[in-house]
């Protein structure tokens, strides 16, 4: 069975400084904008919140996911499944962004999903019809096929063995539309295995911390938590914890293949210039302390 499910907080994992400022902090200040004038405390903190402010930027993921699916089919795509989906921001955000797209959040914790249907789903008012939120095993049959499914935050690392991975991967598979893509995200680079701790303030008032607490070089077992630390100096200390098999791109890819997947591309941010980022396609790249990538597989 799965372990908790909500969405796991690693854009600055092993990155360099340049790559976390066009990366995780960059982002992440463009939800925060409209909590800058809170105070937060351990006492008043609610971890679902801060973890939305300084981890997920749902405009950049439909940017891309918009980008790439147009680029390939042609179309815009309409009907979307997040997978561990934690709060489902993401399925509020892609509603809101065409009036005939459709979103379906899965994830199996229970109270997370009740949090997301409060503060995300609710407020879109009318729109929130074009949302269903399911609690259960991403694995698990269910009617409906899919223009798009994503998988994003590493949250798929939660299956640790290629066999569990691997029939993940092909329920996907088949429960993709004619012509749809499934969209993950994957982290590396050499101090990506390093245990190690990275802090980033972000705008709305607080810091988020990111803690590589350990990597066994024989398994790649990780166990990574995210902590947040307030101004008057208290702290929600392991609100999220992560139990991981670390999975690499070769991996990654082969297995894609393997459930079935005849194309399975790997975007590579290939920008020069800090402020920007550019995802390519290719197909050999040079290592970097940390580097974030989109694995796009289809059908050709």
């Amino acid at each position: 069975m799965e372990r908790r499910t909500e969405k796991a907080g690693a854009r600055a994992v092993g990155k360099s400084d340049a790559q976390k400022a066009k990366g995780a902090g960059r982002k992440a200040e463009r939800g925060a904008k409209a909590a800058r004038s809170a105070s937060f405390t351990k006492r008043n903190a609610d971890r679902h919140q801060l973890y939305q402010l300084s981890v997920q930027a749902p405009d950049h993921e439909i940017d891309f996911v918009q980008r790439v699916y147009r680029g390939l089919r042609k179309r815009a795509p309409l009907s979307l499944r997040e997978d561990f989906c934690g709060t489902a921001l993401l399925c509020a955000a892609w509603v809101k962004s065409h009036p005939e797209r459709t979103a379906t959040g899965v994830d199996i914790c229970g109270d997370t999903l009740a949090w997301g249907r409060e503060h995300n789903i609710a407020p879109l008012g009318a729109e929130a019809a074009r949302v269903e939120l399911l609690c259960e095993d991403v694995r698990a049959k269910r009617k409906g096929r899919f223009d798009v499914i994503n998988a994003l935050n590493f949250s798929y690392w939660v299956f640790r063995t290629r066999a569990e991975l691997l029939v993940y991967f092909r329920a996907v598979r088949k429960s993709l539309a004619a012509g749809g893509l499934f969209v993950l995200d994957a982290y590396g680079g050499w101090e990506a295995s390093e245990p190690m701790e990275e802090a980033r303030r972000v705008p709305a008032g607080f810091t988020y911390v990111w803690e590589q607490h350990s990597f066994d070089p024989v398994t790649h077992a990780v166990t990574n938590y995210i902590h947040f630390r307030f101004r008057d100096g208290t702290a929600l200390n392991r609100a999220f914890i992560y139990e991981w098999r670390f999975w690499t791109l070769p991996e990654l890819t082969e297995l894609l293949r393997e459930a079935g997947f005849s194309r399975v591309d790997v975007h590579f941010d290939v920008a020069e210039d800090d402020e920007k980022e550019d995802y390519r396609v290719v197909t050999r790249a040079k290592n970097q302390p940390g580097f974030l990538v989109y694995l796009v597989a289809g059908d050709d």
